[in-house]
């Protein structure tokens, strides 16, 4: 029987960790967009707290990850969410309204949060899987990987956001990569999602071009 520190057991974090770091590209993107109006002080504390009420989140989605497999409409709602979070990541611009500093630092760890609820399925039921590896040390090995991609993906984050501060038209691209994994998941949904095939890969062409006019709409008012 494998238990905690044993070679089966770091084993699967390792598989843990390498999924986790996988699946939370669009995560990263996210953060990283949804704290870009946030002055230094507030953008780490943002990012803290929101990563660590996902984390939450992912323990309890965790729970009954074998129930959400089953549950049809979810994950095409979820897709609309997470359509609807690109759009307003896109649209946001600090320069468009006057929300003072703590609305502003309020709504990030909101958005981070609930954007993380409706995107971390896919993670939560890989994780999932590879814990059930070491049935008895199924907890801590989840435990352990999100607490140890935490830092990693709030590094990924801040990168990011230096980069979107000398190349502003990243954030376009953050957003086109949100809604192409908004697409993606309404397409895997139980109820819907094979209806949704029969267009083939367009759905995700048609999310992403939306984004596209969108920002050079966006870019062409800043002109």
């Amino acid at each position: 029987m494998a238990g905690i520190f044993s070679l089966d057991w770091f084993v699967a974090l390792g598989g843990i960790l390498i999924l986790d770091l996988i699946l939370s590209g669009d995560n990263a993107i996210l953060i990283a967009l949804a704290c870009k109006n946030l002055n230094a002080a507030d953008r780490f504390k943002a990012m803290l707290i929101g990563c660590a009420g996902a984390i939450i989140i992912r323990v309890v989605f965790t729970v009954f990850a074998t129930e959400l497999l089953t549950v049809p409409y979810l994950q095409f709602i979820g897709g609309i969410a997470l359509f609807y979070i690109a759009l307003k990541l896109l649209l946001d611009d600090k320069a468009q309204h006057g929300k003072q500093a703590s609305t502003t630092f309020l709504g990030a760890v909101k958005t981070i949060m609930v954007a993380d609820f409706v995107m971390s399925l896919d993670n939560v039921l890989s994780m999932a899987g590879v814990a059930n590896t070491v049935p008895d040390e199924k907890w801590s090995l989840i435990l352990c990987g999100l607490l140890i991609s935490m830092p990693i993906i709030i590094g990924g984050a801040q990168l990011l956001l230096l980069i979107m501060k000398r190349f502003p038209a990243i954030i376009y691209l953050g957003s086109g990569i949100l809604a192409f994994t908004a697409a993606k998941m309404m397409l895997m949904d139980k109820a819907l999602g094979i209806y949704l095939l029969l267009i083939g890969g367009w759905l995700e062409v048609i999310f992403v071009a939306v984004v596209a006019v969108l920002g050079i709409v966006k870019m062409k008012k800043r002109i």
